[in-house]
Order: structure tokens, then sequence, then C-alpha cells
């Protein structure tokens, strides 16, 4: 019995089940066919079909197959293998809208090289693809989790930040909305200290404004945290309060360094040290206030 599993992806993957199919036409396969198919919708008289079956269901399937075909999914790949079952695997595919990039064909390749499964490159090749199986030896499974975990991650990771502005977008919009910020904090102090305001009560005044632009900015567009949720605003909000005055705290001792003790021009320090607190605002945005 050969089991296809199409794991639980919200996106259709038919042109594995329509190979299959064919390939069973053909006279290629001749065993009996069990699909799990998922989301994907799909009607034939050659293969029992089931679009989701309880973990307890499944496993009881993998036990009994004497071939597992599944998508490139870890977990589904996994299941067979840690089983000693032969696997065909094949990649959910960006370019025929099976998934959001191609991290699975680079998964597949990983288990191919050590020796765990076949791949079905060629869908029109499916009868040959099984023949392999046949002369194919499975290396056994040897549980390497934290190992493999890292480098899956870091497949993913390489695929979904394949081009130089996916490397840098967080820091070219954070850079972009920190100009924008440093701005509004430097026009703003240079208004409040034409009224004659005290030069450090208009420094205050600036950077309260400021920081409220930041906080909306950070949150929506340079970390993508959308949450809504009450508890998780509020608590990136005194986060985000804490560290700006953190930051605000950096700003005015630089500031009474550079006026009063170096007796640096105003706006030159005020350029300075607005330099020196966006690179830090940065780094505590980053690592304490808008957590991936």
């Amino acid at each position: 019995m050969i089991l296809v599993t199409l794991g639980t992806q919200d996106k259709t993957f038919e042109r594995l089940l329509k190979a299959i199919d064919q390939a069973i036409e053909k006279g290629e396969i001749k065993d009996k066919v069990i699909v799990q198919a998922g989301n994907t919708k799909y009607e034939s008289k050659n293969m029992e079909i089931f679009n989701f079956l309880s973990p307890e269901e499944l496993n009881k399937l993998i036990s009994k197959c004497d071939l597992l075909i599944t998508h490139g999914g870890t977990g589904s790949i996994l299941a067979g293998i840690k089983k000693g079952k032969k696997v065909v695997a094949a990649a959910r595919l960006k370019k025929y809208k099976e998934h959001v990039n191609d991290h699975q064909k680079q998964i597949i390749k990983e288990f191919e090289k050590e020796g765990y499964l076949i791949e079905l490159k060629d869908f029109n090749q499916v009868g040959k693809t099984l023949k392999k199986v046949e002369k194919f030896k499975q290396k056994p499974f040897k549980s390497n989790t934290l190992n493999m975990i890292n480098l899956l991650e870091n497949l993913i990771e390489e695929d979904n930040h394949i081009s130089w502005y996916n490397k840098l977008k967080e820091i070219i919009w954070y850079g972009f909305f920190g100009v924008l910020t440093t701005l509004i904090n430097i026009i703003s102090f240079y208004l409040l200290d034409k009224t004659g305001m005290n030069v450090y009560v208009s420094n205050f005044f600036a950077w309260f404004i400021s920081v409220l632009f930041a906080f909306i900015t950070n949150k929506l567009f340079v970390f993508n945290s959308k949450s809504l949720n009450k508890k998780v605003l509020m608590k990136e909000m005194f986060s985000f309060f804490f560290f700006r005055i953190l930051s605000l705290g950096i700003d005015m001792a630089g500031m009474y360094i550079c006026i009063s003790l170096m007796k640096v021009n105003k706006m030159l320090s005020k350029v300075i040290m607005n330099v020196i607190v966006i690179i830090a605002n940065y780094i505590f945005s980053k690592v304490f206030i808008f957590k991936k």
C-alpha cells in the first residue's frame, strides 16, 4: 500500500495527485493508494482520498504502508523515516502557488543528501522514480533534532531573505523613520528654543513629541508588531517609553557634556546626540520591545 500525505497546508497540491493518478492509469503504480489530501480538492476513481485524518489514524496508515509519498514538510518526512519507511518527497513550489516560497525544495535536498529519501523531481517521471525506490537503501534514522532544526531554520531564513533589500529591510525602514523622527525632534527643539524657553525644557518637549511618532512608526512599519491586544499593546508601550526615557537620559547627559563642558554649538550638539540616540533606540527596540 502506498500512502500519500499532503499535510495541512492551506494551499492546494493538486499537481502531485494528478501525477500519481496518471502513473496509476499507465500501470506504473499497481498498489492500493490512500491519500491524505488536506486542503487539496481532488477526485479520483484510482485512489482512496481523505481530506484530514486524526493523528492516530494517520500514524496507523504510515505504519502499514510500504511506501510514503509526501510533500516537503519536515514533519511529514520525519513521520515516515522514523518508522523506517521508504519515502519519496515532492516539493511544493511558489511558482505554482503551492507555497509562499521554495524552502521545501531545499529541505528535501538536505534529507536526500543524507540518504533518508528520494526526491520526485519530475512529475512526469513518477514511474522511473518508483523504480529507484526498489533499489534504494534508506539510511537508518538517527535523531539529531537540534542540528536539523538549526539547519532547516537557516535554509528557510536564506530563502525568505534572498534579496539584499529583504536582508536590510528592517534597518532601511528604521533608518528612514529614524531620520523623520530626528527631523521632528530637531525642528521641535528649534521652534521651542526660538520662544526663549530653557534649552533643557525645549529638549524635553522635543523628545516627547518625537517619541510618540517613533512608537507608532516602529510598531507598525519597522518591526511589524501589529497586535492590538491590550496586554501586548500596553507592554510594548511601557517598554518603549521606558527605554526612550533611558535614551532621553543619554541625550540630556550628552547635551550637557557637549554644551556646558565642551562648549559645542547647541544645534551641532543636538545633531550629534540624535545620531547616538537613534542607534541606541534601534538596539533597545529590536532586543527588548518588539520581539518576533
